[in-house]
C-alpha cells in the first residue's frame, strides 16, 4: 500500500505537534508493510497512491482535497481539531464541514474529539474514527538532566513549556499565574505568532527564560523534562498536545489545559486547569510541586501511547478505506 501524506503549505514553517504526529507515522508505517510519499507540488505521485491522508483543516485544505477525490482516490483527514458549541463561531464551519464530508473516514486523537465534531459539524459519527497521538519510548530515559542545565547556564528548579509561542498555548497566561512565584519559568518553541512572543517577553521580564526551539530529536529536549519541576500546558485547547505526552513519559509531574481531549490520555495522573483562570494555573502548578515526578503517568503513557501501538491503529484505518 503506498499513502501519500500532504499537509498546509506553511505547516512546516514552525512545526509543532500536529507535524511531528505526521512524520513520525512516516516514520513507522514502512515496518508495517505501508509506504509513505510526501506530496511534491513538483512532482506529484497521485498515479501511485492507493490513497492520500491529509493533515488538517486551515484554509485552502479544501481545494486539494477535493483534488484527491476528483482522481477518485480514497481519502482520510487526520482533523487535530477541537471546536465546541461555544467556540464554533470563531472559525469557517461551513468550509472545514465541507472539507470533513469530502473524507472517508476523519481521523480524530481521540474518541471524544470524535464525538465532539461530529456534533458540532451535525456529521454522521461513522464518519469518524479514533487514532491516538503517540510518544517514542525514547523519552523514558533515563535522562541526565545537566545536559540542558549546563547548555543553558539554569540552576535550581524552574516550571517548563514547550510549545509555539502564540496565543493557543497561552504562556501569558502560565506567567500571570507565576506572577511573585519563587520559580522561574522556562519556555521553548518557535514564535508562530510574533506579536504575541513580544508581548511574552516584555511580560515575563527577568521571571522568564525564552530559549527558542529545540530540534525534536535533540537530547536536549528530553533533558529538559527531565530538569523541570513541573511541565504546564495550560492551553486554550489540546488534542493532547505531543509536548505534554512526551514531558509525561519522562516522568515529569503534569499540569495541562482541561479543554479538549487531555483526559482521554492523561486520566488521574495529571493536573487539569482552566485556560482562562491564572489562579487555576497556579492552584494545579503547586499541587504538582507538592506532589512530585510521576511514575504513574509516566507507565501509563508508555504502556498505552507508543508510535509503534498508535500506527499500527493508523493502518487498520488505511485498510479500512481502502476496501471500502
Amino acid at each position: 500500500m503506498r499513502v501519500l501524506f500532504n499537509t498546509y503549505p506553511w505547516a512546516f514553517a514552525t512545526p509543532g505537534g500536529g507535524e511531528i504526529q505526521l512524520l513520525k507515522y512516516a516514520e513507522h508505517l514502512p515496518a508495517l508493510g505501508v509506504e509513505v510519499v510526501l506530496h511534491d507540488i513538483w512532482k506529484p505521485a497521485f498515479d501511485q497512491a492507493s490513497l492520500v491522508h491529509f493533515f488538517g483543516c486551515l484554509g485552502g485544505s479544501i481545494q486539494f482535497c477535493g483534488y484527491a477525490k476528483s482522481r477518485g482516490l480514497p481519502l482520510v483527514i487526520t482533523s487535530s481539531l477541537w471546536i465546541t458549541e461555544e467556540t464554533a463561531h470563531r472559525y469557517p464551519m461551513d468550509e472545514i464541514r465541507a472539507q470533513l464530508s469530502l473524507a472517508d473516514l476523519v481521523i480524530t486523537n481521540s474518541n471524544t474529539e470524535s464525538d465532539t465534531l461530529a456534533r458540532v459539524f451535525s456529521l454522521p459519527r461513522e464518519r469518524f474514527t479514533a487514532v491516538m497521538n503517540g510518544v517514542e519510548p525514547r523519552f523514558a530515559g533515563p535522562h541526565d538532566s545537566a545536559l540542558f542545565r549546563e547548555r543553558f547556564g539554569i540552576d535550581g528548579p524552574f516550571v517548563l513549556n514547550v510549545g509555539n509561542v502564540e496565543a493557543r498555548k497561552n504562556q501569558l497566561g502560565l506567567l500571570r499565574a507565576m506572577a511573585g512565584h519563587e520559580l522561574p519559568v522556562v519556555v521553548i518553541g518557535h514564535v508562530r505568532e510574533p506579536d504575541y512572543g513580544r508581548q511574552m517577553l516584555a511580560e515575563g521580564g527577568d521571571r522568564l527564560r525564552y530559549l527558542g526551539p529545540l530540534d525534536h530529536g535533540d537530547p536536549l529536549l528530553a533533558s529538559a523534562y527531565a530538569a523541570c519541576s513541573a511541565f504546564v500546558l495550560p492551553s486554550t485547547l489540546e488534542t493532547p498536545g505531543l509536548a505534554a505526552l512526551e514531558a509525561a513519559a519522562v516522568g515529569a509531574p503534569l499540569v495541562v489545559t482541561s479543554e479538549g481531549s487531555t483526559r482521554d490520555y492523561f486520566g488521574a495522573y495529571a493536573q487539569y486547569v482552566r485556560h482562562d483562570d491564572p489562579a487555576d494555573i497556579r492552584r494545579g502548578i503547586d499541587a504538582a510541586l507538592a506532589a512530585g515526578p510521576g511514575s504513574e503517568l509516566q507507565s501509563h503513557i508508555l504502556n498505552n501511547f507508543s508510535w509503534s501501538a498508535v500506527t499500527a491503529t493508523l493502518v487498520d484505518v488505511y485498510r479500512r478505506v481502502v476496501v471500502a
